[in-house]
Order: C-alpha cells, then sequence, then structure tokens
C-alpha cells in the first residue's frame, strides 16, 4: 500500500504528517522529504512530521520533523502542531492535554477548539530559550551569555544581531521597515554564516509598539515562509531582551497573527491553529 498522509497548515507554513509505520519501508527519510516537499515534482510543503507512539511515560507521541533539503529539525512549532491536530483528525487522541517528543525535549499541547472537522486552536508550550553563545550555537570572538546586538559581517556590511536557541538556532534582524533592507538576499548568506555551525532560521523584525511585532521569515533548511512557531517565538524572546516589548506580544507574520507569551517561568507559550488542506496517498516510488 502506498504510504498515506494529510497535510496542514499553520498560516501558511504547511506540512504533510505520516503515521511512522506509513514509511516502515522508506531508507532515507531526508531523501523523501526533499522528493515530498517540492513543489512542482511532490506534493509540496514546508516540512514533513512523522508521528508516532512514544516509548517514553513523560510523552504520548513523538514526532520526528524533516525540512524540505531533506535535514532534520530539532523542533518546529507549526509543524509539531500540525501534528497534534492529526492526531486529534484521525481520532488517534482525545484528550485536551497532549505531549509531544520531540529532539528538542517533550512539548504540551493544550486543544482550546475544534472548529468543526478540520482546524484545531493549540495552546503550546514550546520550552525555554537559552540565550548563551554556546548553545545556540554560534561562534564569537569569547564566550557571551547573551547574544545581543551582536556585530555579524555579511558580505560588505555590518548587522547586529541578536541569536538565541529556541529548539533550534534563531537569527534576528531588527529593521525599521522591510522595504530598507534585501532581506531575501540576506537571509541566506545568514542562514549558512560561519559563525553558525548547525545553520540558523534568520527572522527580521519590526517593532509595532509593546505589544505587537512584524516579521519575516527566512527558515534555515526551507527559505522563505509565510509563519514559524518557533522563529515567532524567538523574535518575541529577541525582542523582551533588547527591552523593546512586553512579555506578552502578538507577532505578525505574512501567513496571520500569532499571540505568544514568555512567561515568567521562562517557558514560552503559543496560541496558533493548524487546518487541514488534504489527505492523499503517495504514489511515487
Amino acid at each position: 500500500m502506498p504510504p498515506r498522509f494529510t497535510k496542514f497548515h499553520g498560516y501558511g507554513n504547511d506540512y504533510i504528517v505520516f503515521e511512522a509505520d506509513q514509511l516502515a519501508e522508506v531508507n532515507d527519510l531526508g531523501d523523501f522529504a526533499r522528493r515530498i516537499c517540492n513543489r512542482h515534482y511532490g506534493a509540496g510543503a514546508d516540512g514533513i512530521a512523522i508521528a508516532t507512539a512514544s516509548a517514553k511515560e513523560t510523552a504520548d507521541f513523538q514526532v520526528r520533523i524533516f525540512n524540505p533539503d531533506g535535514s532534520e529539525a530539532g523542533m518546529s512549532g507549526n509543524g509539531t502542531r500540525c501534528a497534534a491536530s492529526y492526531l486529534f483528525y484521525h481520532q488517534l487522541w482525545s484528550n485536551d492535554i497532549l505531549r509531544l517528543e520531540t529532539r528538542n525535549g517533550i512539548k504540551r499541547y493544550h486543544l482550546l477548539e475544534r472548529d468543526g472537522e478540520r482546524s484545531f486552536l493549540f495552546r503550546s508550550e514550546l520550552g525555554q530559550p537559552r540565550l548563551d553563545g554556546a548553545s545556540i550555537p554560534m561562534i564569537t570572538n569569547e564566550a557571551l551569555d547573551s547574544v545581543i546586538d551582536y556585530p555579524l559581517e555579511v558580505g560588505n556590511e555590518t548587522l547586529p544581531v541578536t541569536a538565541l536557541q529556541m529548539g533550534n538556532p534563531n537569527c534576528c534582524v531588527f529593521v525599521d521597515d522591510f522595504d530598507s533592507i534585501d532581506w531575501r538576499r540576506l537571509g541566506p548568506l545568514i542562514e549558512h554564516h560561519p559563525r553558525f555551525p548547525e545553520r540558523t532560521n534568520v527572522i527580521f523584525v519590526r517593532i509595532r509598539d509593546r505589544g505587537n511585532l512584524e516579521e519575516r521569515l527566512w527558515e534555515r533548511g526551507v527559505g522563505e515562509t509565510e509563519s514559524s512557531g518557533t522563529c515567532s517565538c524567538a523574535a518575541v524572546v529577541a525582542s523582551v531582551i533588547r527591552g523593546l516589548t512586553d512579555r506578552r506580544v502578538t507577532v505578525h507574520a505574512p501567513g496571520g497573527l500569532l499571540p505568544i507569551e514568555w512567561r515568567e517561568d521562562g517557558e514560552v507559550v503559543l496560541t496558533g491553529r493548524a487546518e487541514v488542506i488534504y489527505t492523499g496517498e503517495w504514489l511515487r516510488e
């Protein structure tokens, strides 16, 4: 039988979700992700999510995320939310609280609302950021407990960047507006910058006020995206540590609005929706 899947999106960030047993005969999951995520010759997506029951008592399911370039992500806020929605949509889970094991630890998802059978709203606890350079990881001239306004040489210019680990490496560039910076050119240059040995997500951030920010996104292993849970969380944390916003912020991504809170206990919480696009079978070998 060909592998069956369901495609979801979270604010335009789309993921193809499989149960692990559907891919039991796939030898190279990275290569499979490259082929099925291709928007011309595959189903097209910003990544795939693979769900299976967790062997840990502290988690209910395990989710692995693969990017369109074949790399495996440590975490994806939208990808795991799409996987959580898959489990409810296919009636594999019914409790309002779901614990998902990821490469970056166990995350909690609280189902707040179902809009019919195809739309799911979750409050997601996505973990605590790590701010020191070694944890990102980012190579700096000296060890840094936090990377704030670090002068990063990119081509012939120097950009002040704020970087942190939020499930994945994240690098934030604060701008006055998006027309004054060629962010689509800079995104891949920063993603592959030698100071980021594991590459990095790149988030271009414009502050509206203390409760609102806008962003443009260049995701590691993906490219330009409409939305990203982990990138949006990183943008909020970076804005807070720079003193630009409060701890509760609405993030205005191209794909929609994401309310995010960096709680006093250190946990970053995102409230967001995932919606079914279609279900299908992968017929190519």
